[in-house]
């Protein structure tokens, strides 16, 4: 009898139906369809139990799936420890993880990873206090984002100091060239950082400053050039 394929192995009644699913289990629901290593043990157990006594399996069909399952149980270990190596490596650094609530509207935490541990084949990191699962990991953040970042921020509150187009006066004129300068001066990287929102404002206010400087330009007293 040729060897059985891992998605035949159903356990069936004794009158030929098709047996309820055994129960899930948590390596199920946390992958999907990936069959873990203890449905696939209960799997061989059921159609141990349930097989045909006028055409039993032979010992090659349970070598073959017993192979199987070694297999199967040497991949999970080998995924538990490259999470756990993982895992290891973020320690001290900072990062962002997405989670999803019951709407299905993703949560951001940002946050560092103080520690982490294993609980069953699983990795969790601790963060802010929780514990999150390495798969809800979305990226570490490298100095160069933290950096930008911190850039982005500083900037923001100093266009936020500024007063509006309407209340600006020449005295800011030295100050918007400032701000201006050290825009220019960051990486496209860095800039990417800046919001849209304070670019707008630098705008105005700069093209405000060119009227004030253009009225006070046609304000300056003429000199009658009178000789005595």
């Amino acid at each position: 009898m040729a060897g059985v394929e891992l998605a035949s192995v159903v356990p069936v009644n004794k009158d030929g139906t098709v047996a309820e699913n055994p129960k899930k289990t948590e390596s199920t629901e946390s992958t999907g369809s990936t069959l873990g290593k203890d449905e696939f043990l209960q799997l061989l157990v059921a159609q141990m139990k349930y097989q045909n006594p006028l055409e039993p399996m032979d010992n090659t069909e349970y070598v073959s799936q017993l192979a199987q399952f070694s297999q199967l149980e040497e991949m999970q270990n080998i995924q538990s420890t490259v999470h756990n190596l993982k895992g290891t490596q973020l320690l001290g650094k900072q990062v962002i993880i997405h989670t999803k609530n019951s709407s299905g509207a993703v949560n951001e935490i940002v946050g560092y990873v103080d520690y982490t541990t294993t609980q069953g084949n699983k990795t969790y990191l601790s963060v802010n206090g929780s514990l999150y699962s390495i798969d809800d990991l979305y990226t570490v953040l490298d100095d160069d984002y933290i950096n930008a970042a911190s850039i982005a921020s500083s900037f923001s509150s100093l266009m936020k100091s500024l007063p509006s187009a309407d209340d600006l006066t020449l005295e800011s004129e030295e100050t918007l060239k400032n701000i201006r300068a050290a825009y220019e001066s960051l990486s496209a990287y860095q800039k990417s950082f800046i919001s849209q929102e304070d670019l707008k404002k630098l705008e105005e206010l700069e093209a405000k400053m060119e009227q004030l400087k253009a009225a006070a330009g046609d304000q300056k007293p003429e000199d009658n050039g009178d000789a005595s």
